[in-house]
């Protein structure tokens, strides 16, 4: 079982935020609650290769700001190397798009599986000069940045990269630029962009920018990532005797679909103290062992909310009685590795019962999990969930890698530990 109480790690997405939105930005920015994760670190490490200075002391980050039109090539930085963060790379792109030289961006073997085009056909479309293998769909891509004109654009797909990508460049853009969304995803970018001065408008689904001259300075509080917690929660509610509370999680409303979820599924969870810091809602989050579990359906109203934490969500479920059907997820396909096969094969193979669909699965419960050795694809998220599938299996579960953890989570075995009894 896991009791406890825990301070949750900054959020990814936040954090990268703040790096690319300081850099940008005229003055010295103060990032608190920064989290050390590989990605992030992958963020930091191309701005400084871009003339911004940064200083890294534990969890918190200094940044001294170039302004948005200020950064700069450092002599031999020609290639900017993303890693494994798929956040760096698309949102980069909005940024050097408006930029006056030329840049070569790579990353590791998954960021050069995953489809860029999303981001750099609308790009083109305001004016950026772009190349790359497949149309430019596919890294290494070279971006020659300068003049943008503005865009009226109608996302076909429901991306927060792919939409911040764009709100960046239209920064850079010579004339107000309209977004128009499919679906609700996550708003970070519009909440801390607006609190660095951006002229931003949002109705709903519909997002108006106007370029402006610069952003200015602010001090940013990283609140914990829900994204994370959702594995320390799943745990709670399948392990027996279990109760943890998870301090200082962000509960910004297009990120906790995972908890409308739980509450459906008769989960035991609550929410208290809740705040805002920075603009975003931060709460702690009660939860504890729940045998009465059941099934549920979650399609393209939640998907947006909670694309991240459909592994773990699949490991919850198969600890609820009836099916639970995810669909409309065919995002899942796209990312660090082809999540609904990862999910799925891996889940078969230790005793569940699901069946893969085009854009999703079943997971039929309640099924009792055995050991097995799982194939990770060196993705952190299907590492994370299968580490908490083991907490209830009948036999040891191996995961044939658990380096590509500290990319999100770092520390997170240690966690795991400490709240273990």
């Amino acid at each position: 079982m896991l009791k406890g109480s825990f301070e949750l790690i900054g959020d990814k997405s936040i954090s990268h935020r703040a790096i690319m939105f300081s850099s940008i930005s005229k003055g010295k920015n103060k990032i608190s609650n920064f989290l050390m994760g590989q990605d992030c670190l992958s963020t930091v490490n191309c701005f400084r290769k871009m003339g911004v200075d940064i200083e890294v002391n534990n969890k918190e980050v200094y940044v001294t700001g170039k302004g948005l039109r200020g950064l700069h090539l450092t002599p031999g930085s020609g290639v900017l190397d993303v890693g494994n963060s798929g956040t760096t790379i698309r949102l980069m792109m909005g940024i050097l798009a408006g930029q006056n030289f030329k840049t070569t961006i790579i990353g590791d073997e998954s960021i050069g599986r995953r489809p860029m085009k999303r981001v750099t056909d609308p790009l083109r479309q305001m004016g950026a000069i772009i190349t790359g293998k497949d149309d430019a769909n596919l890294t290494p891509i070279t971006i020659e940045g300068g003049k943008l004109t503005h865009i009226d654009y109608h996302m076909p797909v429901s991306s927060a990269q792919v939409k911040s990508a764009l709100i960046l460049a239209s920064l850079y853009g010579d004339d107000t630029s309209f977004i128009h969304e499919k679906a609700k995803s996550r708003n970070h970018t519009e909440i801390m962009l607006k609190s660095f001065g951006a002229d931003i408008e949002v109705n709903n689904l519909d997002i108006k920018i106007n370029p402006v001259e610069e952003l200015f300075n602010r001090d940013i509080y990283v609140p914990g990532d829900i994204s994370s917690a959702a594995f320390i929660i799943v745990g709670a509610l399948i392990c027996e005797g279990s109760e943890v509370l998870i301090k200082n999680v962000g509960l910004n409303e297009t990120r906790v679909g995972i908890i409308e979820v739980i509450k459906k599924m008769n989960g035991k969870i609550e929410i208290v103290d809740e705040r805002e810091i920075c603009g975003e809602k931060v709460g702690d989050i009660l939860v504890s062992y729940s045998p009465n579990l059941i099934g549920t359906t979650i399609d393209k109203d939640l998907i947006p909310r909670l694309i991240d934490e459909i592994p773990i969500i699949a490991v919850l479920a198969t600890a609820a009685e009836g099916d639970t059907i995810i669909k409309d997820a065919a995002e899942l396909k796209v990312k660090e590795s082809n999540r609904i096969k990862s999910v799925v094969d891996n889940l078969n193979l230790i005793g569940a019962n699901v069946i893969e669909l085009e854009d999703g699965m079943i997971i039929k419960g309640k099924t009792s999990l055995n050991g097995g050795k799982i194939q990770t694809y060196n993705d952190h998220r299907i590492a994370m969930a299968f580490s908490i599938a083991n907490l209830v299996s009948n036999n040891e579960i191996i995961l044939d890698s658990d380096k590509c953890i500290d990319i999100s989570f770092p520390g997170y075995f240690n966690l795991l530990k400490k709240l273990s009894k």
